[in-house]
């Protein structure tokens, strides 16, 4: 009887039964349990089906999908339907920006490099994942910067540049060999040169040696191929818009738990230090912070020094972006009970040892709603860099209506955006659900 009780009972984290009986007796317990509860179904279903049906019959079945102008889909259908071809004329540009079309492919590929270097994160037998995290962290932008800005290369750039690649060679030798043969890079090749009996140090000089050959090699690579310049002035769309919100996400992470640990420090010049800083932060609005790096910034700097636009909305969102997450990174220490601290001091942990050992993943576990809604916070944040002239999604989609084929037509364009948008920030929350039960954090999910 109690198993029976228990199959009918509804749980928010658990989905209907299978066979046809559960189901409506699933229906029946949630949906239709009493008259309050029935009506209030109705009254929702109907709501959604005219919702649903109104959208439906704009956007497809009485939609205009051929015209040349925007007058050719009023004469059509009027304003009772949608009209997609000036949507699909300027697709490229939400996407891209005024990026150069025949080098769109950059971007693609700038894009496809950064999947696959995340694709071992997503290996089970990948052992060195915080390692390819970090790595895609610190050596990423050098190799995609190039991509996106390409340009002259001066010695250093060049440097930068084939340290990234020699990053990307590393992280899949040893998504690799820890797949197949379930050890590092670094090991396979002493095995394979039969040195696993050779002195830590020899080993080491090995390892070093090997790296240094592949840098050198990706320097070759690197200073043999060159790039048009396109300047970030012509960056826009769906582009512009993962580049800040990207950045903004990798930086505010790791500056929001360094502020955080200094917020929380015994030592008062950094304690302080780090609480004006957030509390500056958090109390402006970021269209503020948006409008101050871009026009009094270059007041404060000297004479003939220009700093680019781009450049200024995206420290502006960084610095607003860490204190916002330092606040949620020092919520989730407090949470840490004292007794995790003791103990790791009764074990002759040090301050660092015992912060990222024992306290940081705990409270990292706990806080991954709360990070993860504050970076589709800040992804849809970035839609206010369109204040400061910067041609990101939401630009590019009010451009669209100004083109003088297609004037006034801003509803599909906006449309189209808002998909995108909620595609971006379905993903990242269906993401953070997932991790929360792979790492058996929040509620019992039975």
């Amino acid at each position: 009887m109690t198993s029976d009780l228990q199959t009918f009972v509804p749980r928010p984290d658990r989905p209907p039964p299978a066979d046809s009986a559960g189901v409506a007796a699933w229906i029946r317990k949630n949906l239709f349990s009493d008259i309050p509860n029935a009506l209030m179904t109705l009254l929702g279903a109907y709501i959604a089906f005219t919702v649903l049906s109104a959208v439906l019959n704009w956007a497809l079945f009485n939609a205009v999908w051929s015209a040349d102008t925007r007058r050719e889909c009023l004469d059509a259908v009027g304003r009772a339907g949608a009209c997609w071809p000036g949507v699909a004329i300027w697709f490229e540009n939400l996407i891209y920006g005024l990026y150069p079309k025949d080098q769109v492919w950059r971007i693609n590929v700038g894009f496809l490099a950064l999947i696959l270097w995340m694709v071992p994160l997503w290996i089970p037998r990948v052992t060195s994942k915080i390692g390819i995290g970090l790595s895609a962290v610190m050596l990423y932008p050098f190799l995609a910067s190039y991509f996106f800005l390409g340009g002259d290369k001066g010695v250093v750039w060049t440097g930068l540049i084939a340290l990234g690649l020699t990053g990307f060679v590393i992280v899949w030798a040893t998504a690799l060999t820890e797949t197949l043969q379930a050890k590092t890079a670094g090991a396979w090749l002493i095995d394979a040169l039969g040195r696993a009996n050779a002195e830590e140090k020899m080993q080491t000089r090995i390892r070093l040696l090997a790296v240094l050959a592949i840098f050198l090699l990706a320097c070759l690579a690197v200073w043999s191929v060159s790039f048009t310049e396109v300047r970030t002035r012509f960056w826009g769309g769906l582009f512009l818009t993962l580049v800040i919100s990207g950045i903004g996400i990798t930086f505010s992470l790791p500056a929001g738990i360094m502020l955080a640990l200094g917020r929380r420090s015994n030592m008062p010049v950094i304690a302080s230090l780090s609480t004006i800083f957030i509390e500056l932060f958090r109390s402006v609005p970021l269209i503020t912070i948006l409008f101050m790096f871009n026009t009094m910034l270059p007041l404060f700097m000297p004479a003939g020094t220009e700093v680019n636009q781009l450049l200024r909305a995206i420290v502006a969102v960084c610095l607003f972006a860490s204190a916002y997450m330092a606040e949620i990174i020092r919520g989730g220490l407090q949470a840490i009970p004292n007794g995790q601290y003791e103990a790791a001091h009764s074990l002759g942990l040090t301050y660092w040892q015992t912060t990222s050992q024992v306290v940081l993943p705990q409270a990292l576990k706990i806080m991954i709603p709360a990070i993860v809604g504050n970076f589709i916070g800040l992804f849809k944040d970035t839609t206010l860099v369109s204040i400061i002239g910067l041609f990101d999604l939401m630009n590019m989609a009010r451009a669209i209506g100004e083109d003088t084929n297609w004037l006034g037509l801003f509803i599909e364009p906006f449309f189209v955006v808002s998909l995108i948008y909620f595609v971006f920030c379905f993903a990242m929350s269906s993401y953070s659900i997932g991790l929360e039960k792979k790492l058996a954090t929040g509620r019992d999910t039975g």
